[in-house]
């Protein structure tokens, strides 16, 4: 069984083969900071609904509770960095903007089989196990990358890096190996707002924390029901996730082209017509979603959020497509369809 410098280097090589941007490796107590942030956080209610984050926080908050004989932590940064300006959608109403990640294929399943292959070739290379994770686990990545270097938590929360700005998925791979470690990233945010000041909702109640119910991401993913009136002109035509702290950050002068064809945009995903996303139905909705990260919000959200946008755009050659589902089946889809109406001349 190899160890050591040796083969570290070697899982730093295969990790850049498989397309990851950059290796890293730290202890999964590399962390001890996260306890205390993680039950402030839930302590302030910024939470909202996602009462899983209150679930399990001995391990969300101690990666070594998680599986106490792993020694490492290898942690992996993929870019998905866009090609085109994700703002630009911002400035036509009768479109739809969609978060650069969610523009084609789930990234949770490309980026789970790219860290399996790395973890059957460590066993193959060096023995001891593994375990993979990204983004479905009680695991604080952005709280590893940091100690392992991978990049830095910037104002906005997201992990940032010198060398490919913040358009990445952080990915793990945790291991019984006991390899060398890299040192922590350190904070290079200086006095830089640009995150903070191009929030639309004004999530961030301070620098490094964000309340996450009023974050889009938040309220056109993970908020069931109607959403708060005060925050829905707000939304703008943002009808899944929204990119406008990412997109901000000059760090992304140094971003990266992605490596996977399969994150590029799908044409119909990067600005698609209002109109034809209201007239979705449950079975067109999960057709055309198929493969994507967006169909688990299912149809009835989505098209909330579509009509969201609809009442957001001053159009009003879009009332009819309101009006239309005022009587929808779904309440939360009908009290926006009446909501966007009451808004349009």
């Amino acid at each position: 069984m190899k160890s050591g410098s040796d083969l570290k280097d070697k899982v730093v090589a295969q990790a850049l083969s498989e397309g990851f941007v950059s290796c890293r490796i730290c202890r999964p107590w590399d962390v001890p900071e996260v306890p205390a942030r993680l039950q402030a956080f839930l302590d302030s209610g910024y939470h909202g609904q996602m009462g899983w984050m209150a679930e399990r926080t001995h391990w969300r908050g101690d990666p070594s509770a998680l599986w106490p004989e792993a020694q490492s932590v290898i942690m992996l940064a993929e870019s998905y960095t866009p090609e085109h300006d994700p703002t630009e959608v911002l400035g036509n109403p009768d479109q739809g903007a969609i978060s650069v990640y969610a523009q084609n294929k789930d990234y949770h399943d490309l980026v789970k089989k790219r860290l399996k292959r790395l973890a059957r070739w460590l066993i193959a290379e060096g023995g001891g196990e593994v375990k993979v994770f990204v983004d479905t686990a009680p695991v604080p990545e952005k709280a590893l990358g940091h100690a392992a270097g991978l990049g830095w938590q910037g104002k906005h929360t997201n992990l940032v890096s010198r060398d490919w700005g913040n358009w990445a998925f952080i990915g793990s791979v945790f291991t019984t190996l006991d390899l060398p470690v890299d040192m922590a990233e350190v904070d290079h945010c200086g006095s830089c707002r640009a995150c903070l000041d191009a929030c639309p909702t004004d999530a961030f109640p301070a620098p490094y924390k964000l309340d996450a119910r009023r974050c889009i991401s938040y309220l056109t993913i993970e908020h069931k029901g109607p959403v708060d009136e005060e925050l829905r002109g707000k939304l703008g035509n943002r009808i899944y996730g929204c990119d406008d702290c990412l997109a901000a950050c000059p760090w992304n002068k140094f971003a990266v082209a992605a490596s996977d064809l399969r994150y590029a945009a799908r044409d119909d995903l990067v600005a698609p017509p209002l109109v034809e996303l209201a007239g979705l139905d449950d079975a067109a909705f999960r057709v055309k979603f198929s493969g994507s990260p967006i169909k688990r919000i299912g149809r009835d959200q989505f098209v909330r959020n579509v009509l969201y946008a609809i009442g957001n755009s001053g159009l009003p050659a879009l009332k009819p497509v309101a009006q239309g589902l005022v009587d929808d089946p779904d309440p939360a889809v009908a009290d926006a369809a009446r909501w966007a109406v009451q808004q349009l001349p």
